[in-house]
């Protein structure tokens, strides 16, 4: 009978392989196939390409749907913008949105989406899993196409200093920071709202732009130009935080793990199960697979499986690529073998 069990549960773990290898490869050409389709909308006379910027607000509100929609429609309301994707998770009380557009399009986008969020969203009463310092915690400019890193880090300081003049204290990260120590988000945003009363103070941490004082209201914002990243979440089954906090300590690069990965662990409430979440900041070196191969090595030790996986907003083709090469082991795959390429060429 043991021996009976032991194949039923291989097989099932071989079955749970198939169905990994099915949703990667649908996602690749699901997604390569509406890329192909917003960039191609965004061409001038059919050969140059449009300047495009990406542009990934997060905002501290992800329970209530009509103030998210209220949010998102000042997006809707703009010419040369495309709202690629939004999503809200109640546990983290957070929504990310994630647009692309001309770098006039999301600069209006990120200052009008900016004074809904702040009349809408009150700090003082805020809770959640993820850190937060503000209502419009995190604004990040990528460049797409036919757009330098430099030209975002004008956009940043561009929305930096119209949300300073709402009366939000605006911090610089990334390749917008004006101090070194200022780069990472974590340690801009460390003491969270809560903790930002006192250390706004402390001259070191003056705002790049608006007060030098908290806003109970809407908190801090942290305004930035980065390169692409992939918000990749990892749920196990468990009830237990202290072992997705134990994991994501060993997985991340603070701990010893791997080099372009931001880990941490977080509760969630209405599934009861923990997650690992990940900022991958350079998925080309630590990639979607190695940090899912990781977890799943790591949580042997404590007796925990993993039962689920997430990509918060959109993905490069390329780090899907990846982890289909991975686990399907092809050969020589080559981007123009995916069929939707070829159709749109």
């Amino acid at each position: 009978m043991s021996k009976i069990k032991n194949f039923l549960k291989y097989k099932k773990f071989d079955v749970f392989l198939v169905i990994v290898d099915v949703y990667w490869t649908y996602r690749i050409h699901v997604l390569f196939y509406n890329i192909m389709i917003i960039v191609s909308s965004f061409q001038n006379g059919g050969n140059r390409m449009a300047k495009l910027v990406e542009f990934v607000p997060n905002f501290s509100e992800g329970r209530d749907k009509v103030k998210v929609e209220k949010i998102v429609d000042e997006a809707r309301k703009i010419k040369d913008l495309k709202i690629l994707d939004y999503s809200s998770d109640a546990d983290h009380n957070r929504s990310v949105v994630t647009l692309i557009g001309s770098p006039e399009a999301v600069t209006e986008a990120a200052i009008n989406m900016a004074k809904v969020a702040v009349e809408l969203i009150d700090m003082r009463t805020h809770e959640g899993a993820h850190p937060r310092f503000g209502a419009v915690d995190v604004v990040p400019f990528t460049p797409i196409s036919e757009v330098t890193m430099e030209e975002c880090v004008e956009i940043a300081n561009t929305v930096g200093k119209a949300y300073g003049e709402m009366g939000i204290p605006v911090y610089l990260y990334e390749d917008a920071c004006t101090k070194e120590d200022r780069r990472n988000l974590a340690s801009v945003r460390k003491g969270q709202y809560e903790g930002f009363f006192e250390k706004i103070k402390d001259e070191n941490w003056k705002p790049d732009y608006g007060p030098s004082e908290m806003n109970e209201k809407s908190g801090c914002s942290a305004v930035g130009a980065r390169v692409s990243l992939v918000a990749f979440n990892v749920n196990l089954n468990t009830s237990d935080l202290a072992v997705a906090d134990a994991i994501a300590k060993k997985i991340r690069h603070i701990g010893g793990g791997l080099r372009y990965v931001k880990a941490m662990g977080v509760m969630l409430e209405e599934r009861n199960q923990v997650q690992v979440s990940m900022n991958l900041v350079n998925y080309q070196k630590s990639s979607v697979y190695q940090a899912f191969e990781m977890i799943k090595m790591e949580a042997k030790r404590y007796g925990v499986s993993i039962v689920g996986s997430e990509i918060i907003g959109t993905v490069p083709m390329a780090a899907l690529m990846m982890a289909a090469e991975y686990y399907l082991q092809v050969e020589n795959f080559d981007i123009n073998q995916i069929l939707e390429k070829q159709l749109l060429d």
